[in-house]
């Protein structure tokens, strides 16, 4: 006999507490649960059941061996499920959701390459700054910045978001470029709650940490805003690198504090942990890993 059919039988046997129920329930004869059990007691050399005609009852050696099957029949379904993964091509529509300025100037651009790579899937970008619900949007996944993960989430971590320090040319020939992070609380310091909380900004430098309590008349809560607001001479800016390379590169930003590194943000790509792992969404993960991991 197979051992891990009997396994099965035997944890059935246990769960439904009579060989009459397992019989039914697997649609066996009583006299093949019968032997199924009895082929597992002859390899042990010892009694899993007590029998009577009143009522069946494990013995001692069958509780400890029953948590042993039920471990070794997960472990034989995971595998099962991972051998029919590998062999499904991913296919089929993805929706994923994030902030409006990564997923408009970071994720969209990754995703065409992501769809060249798989072909059968398509994708929905779902851009909120808000924090969507995953189960109750439908959403396969998310990729967020600086969010405890819940219990009912699984997650990935990638690369942290750095940030920099910036302000137009406009803005600095008016109010003069600060040297030191304490110098911030005599300028106009643009807030952008999707990167610092509060007003209070933290720095890393030759003497340590430090924090400085910014002054801010503007809150914006678009990375986008914030940037075109900084672009106008409004004040200085604390965001994320990717979103400011290109107008530093062009002189439209200068960077400050070029000693001082900032606080960085965690950030990971989450999906619901009581969902089924597609093909599609393993090859998502694994490609946002590898993008920004």
């Amino acid at each position: 006999m197979d051992r891990l059919t009997s396994m099965s039988v035997f944890a059935k046997v246990a769960d439904l507490g009579s060989f009459a129920a397992a019989a039914k329930e697997l649609r066996l004869s009583p006299t093949m649960i019968g032997k199924h059990i009895r082929f597992l007691e002859e390899r042990l050399g010892s009694q899993l059941i007590n029998r009577s005609t009143r009522r069946q009852s494990l013995t001692e050696l069958g509780r400890s061996y029953l948590d042993h099957c039920r471990h070794l029949l997960e472990e034989a379904e995971a595998g099962d499920a991972l051998a029919e993964e590998a062999l499904s091509a991913p296919r089929g529509k993805l929706r994923v959701a994030t902030s409006v300025a990564f997923g408009s100037y970071s994720l969209a651009p990754a995703v065409v390459r992501f769809m060249k790579r798989c072909p059968d899937v398509s994708v929905e970008l779902v851009l909120s700054d808000r924090m969507v619900d995953l189960l109750e949007e439908g959403l396969d996944a998310a990729i967020r910045v600086g969010t405890p993960v819940d219990s009912s989430m699984m997650s990935r971590s990638l690369s942290p978001y750095t940030g920099l320090v910036c302000a137009a040319p406009s803005y600095l020939a008016e109010h003069g470029k600060p040297t030191h992070p304490m110098e911030l609380v005599d300028h106009e310091c643009l807030r952008y709650p999707g990167w610092a909380d509060g007003q209070r900004w933290t720095f890393f430098g030759p003497e340590g940490e430090v924090q400085v309590d910014v002054r801010s008349r503007l809150t914006i809560n678009s990375a986008f805003g914030i940037r075109y607001a900084a672009l106008a001479g409004a004040g200085i800016v604390l965001m994320r690198d990717e979103l400011l390379v290109e107008d530093i590169a062009a002189g439209r930003l200068q960077v400050l504090l070029s000693n001082y590194k900032t606080q960085a943000r965690t950030r990971q790509i989450l999906w619901p942990k009581n969902r089924k792992m597609t093909p599609k969404l393993r090859a998502f993960i694994d490609f946002i890993a590898e993008t920004y991991g």
